[in-house]
């Protein structure tokens, strides 16, 4: 284990509070290099592949780190842009809106900062940031509407691990699912009215990430999440029942995933006559691969060629101001009784008194 980290530190240093906004990740370019060393990495990850290393590792390493790689970069290749990877130009942009929301409505100091599970910029670099800024307490907030053990307590043992170097343990609090906010659900319903506005409605279908069914017999709730997000959206938009479906996209190897599988039942629906669908992702706070990718090409072109005729696939959320409320809200819930949110931190002369007292018994500093 490493020694613990120990940083310069005066009496009258001002402490601050800190968000720290996290989501899962993205290759640094959309390369087969870039990739190979992502995937590395995220399928190592036990909470992501719940399987004995014994058996994992050989698989890994000796196929699909060999074979996955030029395929899933050719992919990222088809959504880069001039900003590089969606899904980290996008959490930036939330990044650097909430922390000016924040330093809008509260007194503060308040330092937010973004770090990914896997990839850059890392969560380990991102709380040592925090660190470096004097944080005392921190609010972690993964961007995770539906808790799963694969995502938010992955981050949570990320975290754990880094914290475990530190000396002085910042106040912690994590929120570990928001699949249930109002104003998340008003923002989703309300991106969904936006949509049928400039066109018409299609069927509605919520496609959320896939997990192994597995997990959900071994008691995560994830699934729950996603069938009561869905179903809260739903009836905001006063849906029947026929008029919207769950299904899970992304699914990965040879196991059994959660079911309706996404392009299946868009393929099924195309063939029994449904000419005009739209698609809705709520369990992605930034659009990415899976979003960009294999929603908006590849399942379009699963329905088109199955016989439908219009498909839409409605935006993630990304920085849309009704959004960015809604974040900036959860993270106003979540820390309540904080000085930094409510009457303020410390004063400069009670930090000069505070020094003050320190030196005279025998600090340093």
């Amino acid at each position: 284990m490493k020694p613990l980290a120990s940083l310069s530190f005066t009496h009258d240093q001002p402490t601050r509070a800190g968000v720290l906004l996290t989501n899962l990740g993205t290759p640094d370019a959309p390369t087969a290099d870039a990739v190979r060393r992502y995937l590395a990495e995220f399928l190592a990850d036990n909470r992501v592949v719940e399987i004995p290393r014994a058996l994992w590792w050989p698989i890994l390493h000796g196929v699909i780190l060999r074979t996955r790689p030029t395929r899933s970069a050719q992919k990222y290749q088809k959504i880069w842009t001039a900003e590089g990877s969606p899904l980290l130009a996008i959490s930036q942009r939330q990044q650097a809106a909430i922390a000016a929301r924040l330093a809008e409505r509260h007194p503060g100091p308040i330092q937010v900062a973004l770090g990914m599970r896997y990839g850059n910029p890392s969560i380990a670099a991102a709380l040592g940031e925090l660190q470096a800024a004097g944080v005392r307490r921190l609010l972690v907030l993964p961007l995770y509407p539906q808790y799963s053990a694969a995502t938010t307590a992955s981050t949570f043992d990320a975290i754990a691990a880094e914290l475990r170097t530190w000396r002085w343990l910042p106040e912690l609090r994590l929120i570990a699912h928001y699949h249930d906010q109002d104003r998340y659900l008003n923002a989703l319903a309300d991106s969904v009215r936006t949509a049928w506005q400039v066109e018409p409605a299609g069927r509605l279908l919520f496609s959320f990430h896939g997990l192994p069914k597995r997990n959900l017999l071994a008691g995560d709730p994830y699934y729950c999440h996603c069938q009561k997000t869905a179903r809260l959206v739903a009836k905001r938009l006063d849906l029947s029942p026929e008029q919207w479906a769950v299904a899970f996209q992304s699914r990965f190897g040879r196991a059994e995933w959660l079911q309706p599988y996404t392009s299946t039942l868009l393929a099924d629906w195309a063939k029994a006559g449904v000419k005009r669908v739209d698609v809705l992702c709520p369990g992605f706070a930034a659009d990415c691969l899976e979003t960009l990718e294999e929603i908006a090409i590849e399942n379009r072109q699963v329905f088109l060629e199955a016989g439908g005729e219009h498909y839409r696939y409605i935006p993630a959320l990304n920085d849309a101001p009704a959004h960015l409320h809604a974040l900036t809200e959860l993270i106003e819930q979540h820390t309540v009784g904080w000085p930094e949110f409510g009457s303020g931190g410390d004063t400069e002369a009670e930090r000069a008194k505070r020094r003050q007292r320190a030196l005279a018994l025998g600090a340093s500093a």
